[in-house]
């Protein structure tokens, strides 16, 4: 098994076929375009291209909000991001069920952005008519240390 040649094999890769026959001006100018690289000085539409009616693009106003915080004890998660709803649209009265209906696709849609501007370009990408709802500034509520201590009927704790 132990061969006592001492020359080294080394591993031959074969080159692909197409590169090999290619002319070198032809693969030069490969790399020139592959290198390139496209800007656009003017903001991109994309809405003609998505395939959604236009119905749905010119008439549509999206609100731009961060979530309020959460009742229950999961504290702040989930309230850093902004979110992006649709207005809302005809709704119905289902006659079967009275369940609430609509016939608006994009009226369930929320999309989670981390920063409002974000938010902002995608709505210009689509061409969405937006308004951004700013939070409102938090402000702790003032209490002298004392409070937590005095007896008074609102904030007494019952033992019962």
């Amino acid at each position: 098994l132990a061969s006592s040649d001492s020359t080294q094999v080394t591993d031959y890769v074969p080159e692909d076929t197409d590169t090999v026959l290619k002319d070198p001006a032809e693969i030069q100018k490969e790399k020139q375009l592959a290198e390139t690289v496209i800007t656009v000085d003017t903001p991109m539409d994309i809405s003609c291209l998505t395939g959604v009616p236009e119905e749905h693009i010119k008439t549509r106003r999206v609100r731009i909000f961060v979530p309020a915080r959460n009742a229950m004890q999961s504290g702040t998660h989930n309230t850093r991001n902004w979110k992006m709803e649709f207005d809302t649209r005809e709704r119905w009265e289902n006659p079967l069920m009275g369940w609430c209906s609509t016939g608006d696709p994009l009226s369930n849609m929320n999309l989670d952005f981390s920063t409002k501007e974000a938010a902002a370009a995608f709505c210009e990408k689509n061409g969405w008519d937006y308004y951004i709802d700013e939070p409102a500034p938090k402000r702790p509520p003032r209490k002298n240390y004392g409070d937590n201590f005095s007896w008074n009927k609102r904030t007494r704790v019952s033992t019962k």
